[in-house]
């Protein structure tokens, strides 16, 4: 070792060195980097990748080789082989495509590590090829010993950087890969410099054709070139790809499959739109919600096909008959939105519902044949029925409900009677209130784990309230009126509280993550509360992850904000929940610092055999991919949705595949249980003894 050490510091002019340096460390991440993007990739994709990454890489090891060898420092003349030189250009990036197409072959078993090893002894082939071409007057001779050492040196920390880049097991590993990269190409080159003897010799001349120090640099400079130039290729392939990507991404989220019409989230945001126009303006805006009637029964009679078609050819109809002032989308089952602006008296707004019935009616030409339908229609208007987009089209849908009770072709206006669940969600809100002092609310916990290797990494804190008489209220139920009447704020104290104290006292260093509502992210000095609370329980910061939704950041953007950078000084983490569901998703990963994403479950269930689902999600995953933001998966249910993630490379998941959500006293026998299969000779990384039943938890959200 420090015979090694002594040739760079003694035997080298340190300026080439620290050439040789830079474009060896720079070169190494960008090498992990694309052999990372290529291993996520296939088809054609995956192969041009490992093209680029070939290149990359056999310029990164043949610039960092000749750099060095131009700061040799020999008492003579000395000069290179142009054929050799060129040659062993050639057979280092032959050897880099083999050993990266073996590494791909599989991830079962050693071949990645295989892979690795090939390219460590491309790496000496290189070498001792590019030595060849070294001509000095003299002779060279060779210490075995040193030059054994060289080619495991080079085969070992090869085998080593393509593990690490490809079974990460945390966030820094794809960091240790370029480290390792970098230690395989640095020690191949100065253990096999110091193998090196030369004895120089009398009467020994250099060959005229040979090329002297000043062409070569010129050659290593024009290769450095090829670097940059191959990198900038591979930038802009990549950031084509994520442009794609995302429009494919927002095509997927916002528009409906199956009728091509904008879906809810669409029309969500486009409402909000215009609402904000209408309260300029003092304009009214009529939401109508259309439930086709005898939708159930056709799909009955006719099967799902016909059933789709009817869909399509119903909003067909109301795309082509839409004027200036009018948007229409589709909504969840046999229903669509129809948004007119401007409307003025009952006549015109019972006059568009009469309208909107007579375009779904028909005659729909099917695989059945010509089908009619009788629709009821619902409606609600702004400002006399709503204020906000959510409340208007929730309150059209129920007044779409109420007509479909009247009777068949029913057109019905929202009315405050309708509000039925009104009364119900006034009395949660009054037992409420006492639901935090009363020993009513208790925290249970759902395991979070690693694709890679099954073992359990966090949990998700998640609330349950055992109501007196009522029993268990789902979250479903009171978060909502929490929220609404400020309660929220009290309730997510004490889950914070009640959960870093769990927290503190488990094993192991597990996570917890605590959901955040939008009123305390917005309302109250959450990091003070939070530093408050780290202290008082002892939990060290880098284990509390934050979970927050889209609402509570579009509230007020600058605030959450700053809360946002408080809380991440704290050493917390910060996590995007139900990534996918809302309009603005994309645009908070610009805007917002996360450390990690949450996929909604609504994206996962079946996500093997939904295509449009998995598109998302490999979106998704590529998206945080190009971000460096880890990705957990909610809701997965079963083998197939775990093994489909896994393979996408999603890094970990959370789901009843490993465990409903627990009470602390399952949650401390499964830690115990983990432990147990950890220490145990024959665990392995695809074990299942970790999953956990909890029968009777009910499947409750946060």
């Amino acid at each position: 070792m420090l015979n090694v050490l002594s040739c760079i510091a003694v035997e080298h002019d340190l300026r080439y060195v620290a050439l040789a340096a830079i474009v060896c460390v720079f070169g190494s991440f960008l090498s992990m980097r694309i052999y990372t993007r290529m291993r996520r990739s296939d088809g054609s994709r995956r192969w041009l990748w490992l093209f680029l990454g070939a290149l990359v890489a056999t310029c990164t090891i043949w610039t960092t080789h000749f750099a060095a060898m131009l700061g040799y420092l020999v008492p003579f003349d000395r000069s290179f082989a142009p054929g050799l030189t060129a040659a062993s250009f050639a057979v280092l990036f032959l050897c880099i495509c083999f050993a990266f197409s073996v590494s791909l072959r599989s991830p079962a078993g050693l071949t990645i590590e295989l892979g690795g090893v090939l390219f460590g002894l491309g790496i000496a082939i290189m070498h001792y090829t590019g030595m060849a071409a070294f001509l000095v007057p003299g002779i060279i001779t060779w210490e075995p010993s040193y030059v054994l050492a060289s080619v495991l040196l080079g085969a070992l920390f090869g085998g080593l950087a393509f593990n690490r880049a490809s079974r990460p097991v945390t966030r820094f590993c794809r960091s240790w890969a370029m480290v390792a990269m970098v230690l395989a190409i640095v020690s191949m080159h100065f253990t096999g410099m110091d193998a090196m003897t030369i004895i120089p010799l009398a009467g020994i001349d250099i060959p005229p054709q040979a090329m002297p120090d000043e062409y070569m640099l010129a050659t290593v400079i024009g290769v450095t070139t090829v670097l940059l130039v191959t990198v900038g290729s591979s930038y802009t392939i990549d950031r084509f790809s994520l442009q794609e990507a995302t429009e494919r991404y927002q095509q997927l989220t916002q528009f409906d499959a199956l009728t091509g019409l904008p879906n809810k989230i669409w029309a969500e945001s486009k409402l909000a739109e215009l609402l904000v126009s209408a309260l300029r303006s003092n304009d009214k805006v009529a939401v109508y919600a259309i439930d086709l009637e005898e939708f159930a029964m056709i799909n009955a009679a006719h099967g799902e096909i016909t059933g789709d078609a009817v869909l399509r050819e119903a909003g067909l109809h109301l795309n082509d008959a839409l004027l200036a002032d009018e948007y229409t989308a589709r909504l969840p089952g046999a229903q669509f939105l129809f948004i007119k602006t401007g409307v003025f008296g009952r006549h015109e707004t019972t006059a568009a519902a009469a309208r909107l019935q007579k375009l779904v009616a028909g005659p729909h030409m099917t695989p059945a044949g010509k089908l009619t339908l009788r629709s009821a229609v619902g409606y609600a208007v702004f400002p006399d029925d709503g204020l906000d987009a959510p409340a208007l089209i929730t309150r059209a849908a129920l007044a779409a409900q109420e007509a479909r009770r009247g009777g068949s072709g029913e057109v019905r206006r929202y009315q405050a009677g309708l509000d039925d669940d009104v009364r119900h969600q006034a009395r949660l809100a009054i037992d409420l209130r006492s639901a935090a002092s009363g020993n009513q609310l208790e925290l249970y916990y759902q395991p979070q784990n690693c694709t890679s290797t099954r073992s359990l990494v966090g949990f998700e804190a998640l609330v349950r309230w055992h109501h007196p008489t009522l029993g268990m209220v789902s979250p479903g139920d009171f978060i909502p009126v929490a929220e609404r009447t400020g309660l929220i704020a009290e309730i997510g104290e004490y889950v914070l509280r009640r959960a870093c104290a769990d927290a503190a006292a488990w094993p192991g260093g597990y996570k917890v993550a605590v959901n955040v509502a939008a009123y305390q992210l917005t309302r109250i000095d959450l990091p003070a509360l939070v530093d408050e609370v780290l202290r008082e329980t002892g939990l060290a910061p880098e284990r509390l992850e934050i979970e927050l939704t889209e609402s509570g950041l579009i509230a007020d953007h600058a605030r959450a904000l700053a809360t946002i950078t408080r809380l991440k000084a704290l050493g917390v983490s910060i996590a995007m929940d139900d990534f996918g569901t809302g309009y603005s998703s994309l645009a908070l990963l610009q805007h917002f610092p996360f450390d990690k994403i949450k996929i909604d479950r609504s994206f996962i269930t079946d996500v093997a055999n939904r295509p449009r689902a998995a598109a998302i999600v490999r979106a998704a995953l590529l998206i945080a991919e190009s971000m460096n933001i880890p990705v957990l998966a909610e809701g997965v249910e079963n083998e197939e949705e775990f093994t489909y993630l896994r393979d996408a490379g999603c890094p970990a998941v959370q789901g009843f595949l490993f465990g409903r959500p627990m009470p602390l006293s399952s949650v401390q026998t499964l830690m115990l249980r983990e432990q147990l299969r950890a220490a145990s000779p024959g665990a392995a990384a695809g074990d299942t003894d970790g999953r956990t039943e909890m029968p009777g938890a009910g499947r409750l959200a946060s």
